[in-house]
């Protein structure tokens, strides 16, 4: 029980830095990290102009997202303790979380845009944060305030695409 309870603890504090920032840190240590002797003598990619493709859905996405919710006049913080509506239409029609999609493929994009394999760490870590950090604390909350509206979006609308 006090490795659960660990768990929870480090889960909350990782939710104390603001996703997009996640998204920017990550990048920046792993781009970092391919500095290293020994990952910097792997090969550069010329993936740039698909790295560049990628960052701009990404942003699209999370705009669309985040204009959506300020139509709703809902939240976009994800440690509010509540939010005053629930979003299910338009891109959230499509996937329950799309700003933690496109901070994830904006960490992809970014990896593709500076060409350094070991970049490719970003996204899979912002996934890892966002699946296991903000998300569950978000859910939850969703299905404290909006019970059987909620648990209907889930089940027509999945958690990622």
């Amino acid at each position: 029980m006090a490795w659960w309870s660990g768990c929870r603890r480090a889960s909350t504090e990782l939710r104390n830095i603001p996703p997009p920032l996640w998204a920017l840190l990550l990048l920046a240590a792993t781009y970092g990290l391919s500095l290293v002797p020994g990952l910097n003598t792997l090969p550069d990619y010329p993936t740039r102009p698909v790295g560049l493709i990628v960052i701009g859905g990404a942003l699209a996405i999370l705009f669309g997202a985040m204009l959506q919710f300020r139509l709703a006049n809902t939240q976009l913080l994800p440690n509010s303790p509540t939010n005053n509506a629930l979003v299910t239409g338009g891109i959230f029609g499509i996937t329950r979380n799309p700003m933690y999609l496109a901070m994830t493929l904006f960490c992809l994009g970014g990896a593709l845009w500076f060409g350094r394999p070991v970049m490719l760490l970003a996204p899979l870590l912002m996934f890892s944060v966002a699946n296991w950090a903000f998300i569950p604390f978000e859910e939850a909350k969703m299905r404290r305030q909006f019970p059987d509206t909620f648990d209907a979006y889930c089940r027509r609308v999945r958690r990622w695409i």
